[in-house]
């Protein structure tokens, strides 16, 4: 473990070092990220222009919800990046210099670089969610704060686990950039209660797809009153997914015969 920290001071210190070189470039993409999630608080503020509720959801509760899965949305861009470089990896070839390295496969792709600029948007969806529980007319208290806080680390991993999933299917069909796509639609799925939709829907997208766990179940946790049970629930979602994924990338590493073969 040690070890592998060494490396990874070493991956955040050159990521760092490439971010300023070119400094304007950074600033603007701090800006640019900010500015999207501006835009689409707007666009909740517009809706609820018109209505009181979504879903049953009120105003707060739907902001304090954009803004958690604009915020796993904006953690995974700053570590989990590196993930969308798989399938360039694989069709160039230099997939090979990973997995010949002393050093875990999945470590070096997951974690290779660290993109700064999506530090202002991971910051401002912080503040959001706490004005969002003021607006709500919700005060948590600290029980309901960790939980939510647990409830957004077991959402990471689900989000690092299902991209990792989608990565590795390069090494069978090689073109699959767009693939980070589909993972987008899903994150914007998740910026919205579920239960705005019919109990068959809101029932796959908990259990067959854990979209839920993206948003909805840790702000129904922090706001809503959400049962303790989901705790546990979290918990399953990420350890399954993850070992689901970290076995499909060692078995999908056996069928790899590099850009060469």
């Amino acid at each position: 473990m040690a070890r592998l920290w060494r490396i990874y001071r070493v991956f955040f210190s050159t990521s760092w070092a490439r971010e300023l070189e070119f400094r304007a470039n950074l600033i603007a993409k701090l800006i640019l990220t900010c500015g999207w999630m501006l835009f689409f608080m707007l666009i909740i503020e517009v809706i609820f222009y018109n209505t009181k509720s979504l879903g049953g959801w009120n105003r707060g509760e739907a902001l304090a919800l954009a803004a958690t899965a604009m915020m796993i949305e904006a953690i995974s861009g700053i570590w989990f990046v590196s993930l969308r470089e798989i399938p360039e990896q694989v069709r160039r070839g230099t997939l090979d210099f990973v997995v010949t390295k002393p050093v875990d496969s999945q470590f070096w792709v997951s974690l290779r670089k660290v993109n700064f600029s999506m530090f202002g948007a991971f910051v401002s969806s912080v503040a959001l969610v706490s004005y969002a529980a003021w607006v709500s007319g919700k005060t948590p208290g600290l029980p309901q704060i960790a939980g939510y806080v647990w409830l957004l680390a077991c959402a990471l991993v689900f989000a690092y686990s299902l991209n990792l999933f989608l990565m590795t299917l390069a090494i069978y069909f090689v073109r699959v950039d767009n693939l980070w796509v589909f993972s987008d639609m899903l994150s914007d799925i998740s910026k919205y209660p579920l239960d705005i939709y019919q109990l068959p829907v809101r029932r796959f997208l908990t259990f067959a797809i854990p979209l839920a766990i993206l948003g909805t179940i840790p702000v129904s946790f922090l706001l809503r009153g959400a049962p303790p049970i989901m705790l546990l629930y979290g918990a399953v979602v990420a350890a399954l997914t993850l070992a689901l994924s970290r076995w499909f990338w060692l078995k999908s590493l056996r069928r790899y015969t590099s850009a060469s073969s």
